[in-house]
This record gives structure tokens, sequence and C-alpha cells, in this order.
């Protein structure tokens, strides 16, 4: 009998691609006399459809490892790649949502989401069509046609998701969102947040100071640290969703993972 692998055995054998892949990614940003390494030999998979939550303290290179699979910048040593390609630049299939909410101060709430759409010239009802379902998606229809500084904080970043979503990428990546909201609007837009994902199962990679809320978005946590930046830990968070923040299960995860932040 052959010792040849069967082609059904290689796919078994062989692991999904992953969505996002980075090997050995280093960043070092040039400095007066000295220059200063934001990242160190960063390796992380993540597959499709995962929702990853990225935790750790300020200087530590979290943003800039999101900036790196953005496209906003390259590494210097390393590879960053989205389904197996190498990632060179911004593009259509990775959507970016930062914690200033970057609205457009002159456009009502309808038009900012239809902002992506009108830059790829589809048509006008099929951009009606789509932000009606993203105003439906996030709950703000009867808003639509307010302006930026009419809405609460809260509304704004479910705005800035939509508009996101609206071009629909097959990657969401979130700069600290919902940092500058009080922590009752931040739990909403947390349980939002879900919701939303779990409607449209994207790709999704979540940068935060906060262990609670690396727990309750996350199915896992990656752990990092400054000096330079570097990942110390990944923790599997195999608790159901919704997550019971006051659960013992759920507080057995915050203590290891404040555990390995300040280890």
């Amino acid at each position: 009998m052959s010792d040849e692998p069967t082609f059904a055995s290689a796919l078994v054998d062989d692991p999904p691609q992953p969505m996002i892949g980075c090997r050995g990614v280093s960043k070092t940003f040039p400095g007066a006399g000295r220059d200063f390494v934001a990242l160190d030999g960063v390796d992380l998979d993540i597959a499709p459809d995962e929702f990853i939550t990225v935790l750790g303290p300020s200087g530590c290179g979290k943003s800039t490892l999101l900036n790196l699979i953005a496209g906003f910048d390259l590494p210097t040593a390393g590879t960053v790649s989205v389904a197996g390609g190498p990632v060179t630049g911004p593009s259509p299939d990775k959507g970016v949502v930062f914690q200033d909410f970057a609205l457009f101060p002159w456009l009502t709430v309808r038009k900012n989401i239809a902002y992506g759409l009108r830059e790829k010239r589809l048509p006008k009802a099929e951009i009606r069509r789509i932000v009606d379902d993203m105003l439906d998606t996030v709950g703000l229809e009867r808003v639509a046609d307010h302006y930026p500084h009419q809405l609460s904080g809260g509304m704004k970043q479910r705005v800035s998701i939509a508009r996101v979503l609206a071009i629909d990428p097959r990657i969401l990546l979130l700069d600290e969102p919902f940092g500058a909201l009080d922590e009752q609007r931040r739990s909403g837009l947390q349980d939002e947040l879900l919701r939303i994902w779990e409607q449209r199962r994207k790709t999704a990679v979540f940068v935060t100071h906060s262990v609670e809320e690396a727990i309750v978005l996350g199915d896992r946590v990656v752990v990092m640290a400054a000096g330079p930046g570097r990942i110390t830990a990944v923790v599997d968070v195999d608790l159901a969703r919704p997550r019971d923040r006051t659960s013992d299960e759920f507080n057995a995860l915050r203590r290891e993972v404040t555990a390995h932040l300040w280890s």
C-alpha cells in the first residue's frame, strides 16, 4: 500500500489560510540620535471572521500594528498579508474606525455614510438602498438628516462604523473606538458592535486599553508589552456571547489576562 498522502488527507492536514498574517513584523521609527523600535518580531495569524482584541499599555505598538495591517505604513522587517497577499497600502477590503469619529461636519449622517459609496460611483438607487440598510443596522434612522454636531458621542461612533460597513470590507479594524466614551455608552456600544459583527461576520481587529472590553469582545485576546512592542500572550476566550461580566468564568479570565499584562 502506498505511503503517499492522498489529496483528501492533504486537505485535512493543511491548516486554513489566515485572513491576516504577520510574520516577523518589526517597525522602527527614526529619531533624533536614537531610533524608536515600536514593534519587534510580531507573529500573528487571524482566521476569517475571527474577532481579535489587541490589549496593552500606551507605547506597546497596538496602533502601529493596526496601521501596518491597514496599509497606512509598511513594516521595517517582516511581512503583513491579507488573504495570502502582501499588504502594500490601504485598500477597500480593509475598513478602519478611529477613536475621533473622523466624520465630515458639513455632511448629514446619511451623506457621511454614503461618502465611500459615492467615491465608488455606485448608482444613486444602490447608494440609497445600502445607506438605508446601514441606518437600520446601527439604529440611526431617526437622525439620518442630522449633522455630527447634533449627535452624542455614541451616535457619532455608530455613524463611523456604518460608514465603514457600507463599503463592505472583508476586514474591520478598530483603533480604540470607544475610548472617549463614558462607561455606560461604552458598554452599550460594545453590545451593539457585537450584534453588528454577528450579522455581518467580518474579520475584526479591535485595539483597546481595557481588559474587560478585550474579554467582552474578543474570540482571542492578544496581549502586548512595550520596550519594544511585542506580543507576550494570546488568550482564548471560550465564553458564549453575550458575556456576563460578573460571572466567575469571566473574572477568572480577567485575572489571567491582567497577569499577562503586568508580567
